[in-house]
């Protein structure tokens, strides 16, 4: 995948961080950079606030975002969490296409693939400790088997949509990591989803939120191989 990664972008703020201005009026996304969950749906008109989850500054939770959670949208003085919630939220007040079909048919199958991002997540983490790869690759047979649906494009619901917003970030990291740690390659038997990945590489805005492949392998290796 891509290694292109967006420059310039602002050091995370911790513990000893002073608070931005809240509710001032300005629209901040409030993420971490490693957080898979926090790399979904950036914009040109929101504000980055990068927050260093192992060093968390106090003003983040009493003032912010009570949960002490990322990602957070700041915005017309709300604060909202939870990614999924985000990228729709996202999609519906700010300017530009939809990114969510008229189609009921797409509607459908829209939301139950996003309601299997957790699953999906679980399923393939639990083999990153071991050598028991069924559930792992139940899970990504089932990404194969959701390209699959339609054919009027190479994304979840043919055109690039929510869907693929969510899938990216976990896919992003775990085709690497897989690759590196386990010698185990997500795209051997599954065309779809070599077809999906490619796509996705060609996909400037996405290109921009990507982190280095080595360093997220090496945080993968950190969480999941070292001695507890």
């Amino acid at each position: 995948m891509s290694t292109s990664v967006q420059e310039d972008l602002p050091p995370a703020l911790d513990s000893t961080s002073e608070p931005p201005p809240v509710f001032d009026g300005t629209t901040r996304l409030y993420i971490s950079y490693t957080c898979p969950y926090a790399q979904r749906g950036l914009q040109e008109k929101i504000k980055l606030v990068p927050i260093d989850l192992k060093n968390r500054p106090d003003w983040y939770k009493e003032k912010v975002y009570p949960p002490n959670k990322v990602p957070a949208l700041e915005h017309n003085n709300e604060v909202k969490g939870e990614s999924l919630d985000l990228i729709k939220y996202i999609d519906t007040n700010f300017e530009g296409p939809s990114l969510y079909p008229e189609d009921t048919i797409k509607q459908e199958f829209g939301e139950e693939l996003l309601s299997y991002t957790d699953t999906f997540y679980k399923s393939v983490t639990t083999s990153f400790k071991g050598d028991w790869f069924d559930d792992a690759a139940a899970a990504f047979d089932y990404i194969e088997k959701a390209l699959s649906k339609f054919d009027d494009g190479p994304f979840f619901l043919g055109q690039f949509s929510l869907v693929d917003i969510a899938y990216a970030p976990f896919i992003e990291r775990f085709q690497p990591y897989l690759l590196d740690v386990k010698n185990y390659d997500i795209k051997v038997g599954r065309p779809k989803l070599a077809a999906w990945i490619e796509e996705m590489d060609k996909n400037d805005d996405f290109n921009q939120t990507r982190r280095d492949p080595k360093e997220l392998v090496e945080s993968y290796r950190k969480r999941f191989l070292s001695p507890s």
